[in-house]
Parts: structure tokens; sequence; C-alpha cells
């Protein structure tokens, strides 16, 4: 509920159609103290702005913050070194010259001080020009209504909400807008339009539909942001806790077209012989919400997104058994990485844990339809290893059918499979296991080099062990390997022992 924790306790008159509101009782950080005080003896204007004050008229003051962001009328970088010798701490400053601001850590709350700014940006450049501008300059310049509020820390009206655009009546009304004219707003910086879907996914507003327009008008501008910027955003908005929201917004807006094309192309059905198959692109984002329910985890969350993205290119119509989408986690784990090195994804073991839970995604879902067999459930234990959990995680939110009897069946039925896995781990240890026998074991009992038999014989004796032949031991595994051994004509030179025997 907005303004539940503040509303009862701050003095608000209104004045026609404007409003004066005073939060000083709810500035509760020393630092704000410190910052007048500073700013009385300077003569330097300073306001608390952006996020906090939102975030503050939304959720109260009841926590810590962890990000300040301070406006000055002049020189954040001096502001800031003033402030930190008024502390009279050992905190950490770091300056960004180019920039003009200043970080100072105190605690867990970074406070960051810039000098008041006009700010824009050219045609065809990803950088702005930046001038020295007044607070009025500085709350033009902001991306939405509810982050161009302010609140002084002067000592003449210290704690007065400065709310030029209606930003308290946008919050009560939940609905993202610009301050200025949108078109200009994005043009000048078009990656507001990705904050935008990302404040209205996170908060659960709308998007005034002139500034909706817009974003759709002007989405082709995103082309000049970085990749790295457009990256940090869509990270943001899958953490969020209903995540398809965004994803639905970037379509409707066409952004989602030109940053992810492979889930663009999921969208609409088709049908032959009176037959559909689903929307993928709708089942995703269901996938997606579901899983956000279960896990913070944003690479899982990157798992679910991308777990079909192969669909498009494998669906097809057969006679006699309708739509197939063969072989679409084989194909969809091999797109992974392109996707990833494109967005400026991590190439590391992060994207090697989301192409492998896109690839085994249809495991436990075939294992919970069919008869379950311990040879079949070694194999996934062994598959999926430590991300087994997760696995199970990500097929258990892709159940998105319409009748829930359905959902509960296909839930009971991967409970089965899940109590099968334990007691298998349990029993043969399979997860992440090494077979008992080595490829130097097996040189040494056959006096043979690193060589193809070698190999052949030690994945002999895995695949054993996993469809159950022998059990995950030493004894049974030096048998099977004589036995594979002399069936392709090798003779023992060496009987092989346990190291603690």
């Amino acid at each position: 509920m907005i303004f539940n924790a503040v509303i009862l306790s701050i003095r608000l008159y209104f004045c026609g159609s404007k409003c004066t509101m005073n939060l000083s009782d709810h500035l509760h950080h020393k630092v704000f103290r410190i910052i007048a005080s500073v700013a009385a003896e300077e003569h330097t204007p300073s306001y608390v702005i952006g996020g906090f004050v939102r975030d503050l008229l939304i959720e109260g003051a009841g926590n810590t913050p962890k990000d300040i962001d301070i406006v000055v009328i002049g020189s954040g970088i001096e502001m800031a070194e003033k402030v930190k010798r008024s502390i009279g701490e050992e905190l950490s400053l770091t300056v960004f010259k180019n920039f003009g601001t200043a970080m100072l850590k105190w605690g867990d709350t970074e406070i960051e001080f810039v000098g008041a700014r006009k700010e824009s940006y050219r045609r065809n450049s990803r950088k702005p020009l930046v001038e020295n501008g007044t607070l009025e300059d500085d709350q033009n310049r902001r991306d939405f209504t509810i982050n161009a509020m302010a609140i002084s820390l002067n000592p003449d009206n210290f704690g007065e909400l400065l709310d030029p655009f209606g930003g308290v009546r946008h919050l009560e009304e939940k609905v993202i807008i610009t301050p200025l004219e949108p078109g200009s707003t994005f043009s000048d910086d078009p990656l507001r339009m990705l904050r935008g879907i990302r404040f209205a996914t996170r908060l659960g507003f709308d998007i005034d539909p002139a500034t909706q327009n817009a974003i759709h008008q002007y989405r082709e501008r995103i082309g000049i942001v970085s990749q790295e910027r457009i990256t940090d955003e869509l990270n943001k908005i899958i953490a969020t806790k209903q995540p398809g929201k965004g994803f639905q917004l970037l379509d409707q807006t066409g952004l989602l077209e030109m940053i992810l094309p492979e889930l663009h192309q999921l969208k609409g059905v088709e049908e032959v012989n009176e037959q559909l198959h689903k929307d993928n692109f709708l089942h995703t984002l269901e996938v997606l919400d579901n899983i956000a329910l279960k896990t913070d985890d944003l690479w899982l969350r990157w798992a679910a997104l991308l777990h079909d993205i192969a669909k498009p290119r494998t669906r097809k119509y057969e006679t006699g058994t309708g739509w197939t989408f063969h072989a679409h986690e084989f194909i969809g784990a091999k797109m992974i990485p392109g996707i990833f090195r494109r967005l400026k994804l991590p190439l590391n073991e992060k994207m090697k844990y989301v192409q492998k839970l896109v690839q085994l995604h249809l495991r436990p879902i075939i294992l919970s339809q069919d008869i379950v067999t311990d040879a079949a459930i070694r194999r996934l234990i062994f598959d999926a290893g430590e991300d087994l959990e997760d696995l199970m995680t990500l097929c258990e939110a892709d159940i998105t059918s319409k009748n829930p009897r359905t959902v509960k069946r296909h839930l009971r039925n991967f409970q089965i499979v899940r109590e099968k896995i334990i007691e298998l781990e349990e029993r043969d240890s399979i997860r992440n296991f090494q077979p008992p026998i080595s490829g130097d074991d097996i040189q040494k009992v056959f006096g043979i080099p690193p060589s193809r038999p070698v190999g052949i014989i030690k994945n002999a004796i895995k695949e054993a062990i996993l469809d159950g032949e022998i059990p995950n031991n030493f004894e049974a595994a030096c048998q099977k390997m004589v036995e594979i051994g002399e069936a392709m004509g090798l003779t023992v030179h060496q009987e092989l022992k346990r190291e603690d025997e």
C-alpha cells in the first residue's frame, strides 16, 4: 500500500492543486543532518533525490537505505569531500572526475554526490552533453516523475518534498510517466525506455499510454545504447517478483524483437487440420513467473526464459502425431552461447549452467510420464550432477496446464521421481561420481599405454554402473574391467589392488 508507513505522520498541506509535504521526521540516517550542516556552512544548496525519495514514500523509513543520491547546486565532489571530513571517520570516498560525481561509503550505505546538471544526447551518440544546472534542470532531466522528487536538506525548508511533476500523485495512481514530453525523454537517453519497463514490472505499475506509445515510436533509438547497459536492465527485470510482465511490455513496445528476437519468435500459434500448438511465448513467461516464486537465482531464471528457445526452429506438423518440437532441447542448448555472447552475458560457468539446464529440461518430465526405471534415474542424477535440484525446480515450473487436475497429476508424478532420486542417491552414490577404476589403473592391469582401448573400457564400466548391471564399487568394477579387456584380446599383466590394502 503506497504511503502505508509514512502518511500517518507526515505534515501534508494542500493549496489548490499543489501540495507541500515535509518528511524531516523520516530522514533517519545521520548523513542527512551532516549534509544539511555542511550545505548551510558552505552556502551550497543540497537535496536528496531519486530512488531514495520514491522508496521512502512507497515503503516507509524502516530499513537502512542502501543507496542515497544527493544533488547539490555546485560541485558534488567538493561536497562529498567536506561531508567526509565532517563525519570524522575513515570512510571510503571514490571520485569520478570525468563525471563530476563522488561515492561515499558509510557502513552498508553508498551516498553518491553530483552537481545539478543539464544533460542531453546527440542523435547518434551514447555519451551525453552535460552542463551545470539548477535543481529544476536536474529534475527535468530525470526519467520519470516518481524519480524526479527531491527532499530539501537546507536549513530554511529541511525535509520539504519538492515534487514539480506530480510524482506523489503518480505513485498513488501506480503509473509510470515521464516529467517532460516522452519522445524527448526517450530520444535523449533511450535506456529510459527499458528503465520504465523495469519500474513498471518491479512496482506493479502501469505505463502511461502516451509514454508507452513513445517507447514504441522511439524503440530503434535503443541501438545507440551499449549492450552492457541494456543487459543490466534485462537482468533487473528478470530479478523482479513477476518478470513475465516486463517481457510482455518489452514485446508490446517492440523492444523485445530488437533485443532478444529469439524470444519474440516464440510468439503466436499455428493451425493445421484443426490442431493448434500453444503460444510458446506466453508459456515461457508463465514458466518464468512460476520459477520466480521458487528462487531468486538469476541464472536459473535465465534458464526458464530460454528453455524452449529452439521451438520455432524445430516446430513441425506430423500427420497422425500433431505438432512436434523434436530435439528442441539440444538445439536450444547450442543456441545459448551465441545468445550470451550477443547480450554480453558471462561466457563462463554461468553460461554452461544455463546451457545444461536447457538441454536436460525434458528429462525429468519424460520420467514423470513413463514407467521410471532405476537406470534412467541414475543417468539423470549423473548428467545433472550438482544442478539436479535446480533442474527439478525448472521442470516443475514448466507445468503450465490450465487444467488444475493435470497440474496436480504431473506434480504428483514429479514427487515420485524425487523420491526415487533420493533412494538411489543413498544407495548408489551416483551424483558426480567417478568410476572406481581410473585410466591409469586400466593401463597398469593390461600393460598398455594411453590409448583408445583404455577409454572404451573406462566408459563401459561407467555405463555398466549407470545401467545397474554392476554396483558402484571397486571390486565389481575390477571384475568388469578384466571381463571387457579380455573380450578385447588384452592380457592381464598385473592384479589391481586398492591403495588402502
